[in-house]
């Protein structure tokens, strides 16, 4: 029996793991398939992550610890907007949102627009959150106005 526990530990670890890796390869095939059905000049991170930058900014790049003023648009890979602020945008500290624009947003500067193409594992997961079904990609249109 002793030798049984560790054995199943290591089951249940590696039936995680296993799921946690298709869903990335999922997320990747559909954050691809959107690069191309929309013609985009995407770059890929290295983890999951793709952004595109349709104007670099001439301003203050942000870290990852950053405040910044965003204005943005989030939508799903069929185009469904689920949030967006106005114009003015609002302001965070880039370590209190999701993974992703924390990595995403200090590739732009002060002034930069684009887009950042966010698998699940980055976003909210195999959770979900209001309005945000499990295992979301999401796309974020983002205009960096300011860096705090």
């Amino acid at each position: 029996m002793k030798n049984f526990v560790p054995l199943l530990f290591l089951v249940i670890i590696f039936g995680a793991c296993n799921k946690e890796k298709k869903q990335a390869k999922k997320d990747e095939d559909i954050i691809k398939k959107y690069i191309s059905n929309n013609h985009l000049a995407a770059t890929a991170t290295g983890t999951g992550l793709y952004y595109v930058m349709e104007i670099t900014g001439t301003g203050t790049q942000p870290s990852a610890s950053s405040q910044v003023t965003v204005a943005y648009k989030g939508y799903f890979t069929d185009g469904k907007v689920f949030d967006q602020s106005d114009a003015a945008g609002i302001t965070f500290g880039l370590s209190q949102v999701i993974k992703g624009w924390t990595e995403g947003i200090p590739y732009f500067k002060e002034g930069g627009k684009g887009k950042l193409l966010i698998p699940s594992k980055l976003a909210y997961g195999k959770d979900g959150t209001n309005g945000i079904p499990a295992n979301s990609v999401l796309i974020f249109d983002i205009n960096l106005i300011d860096v705090l």
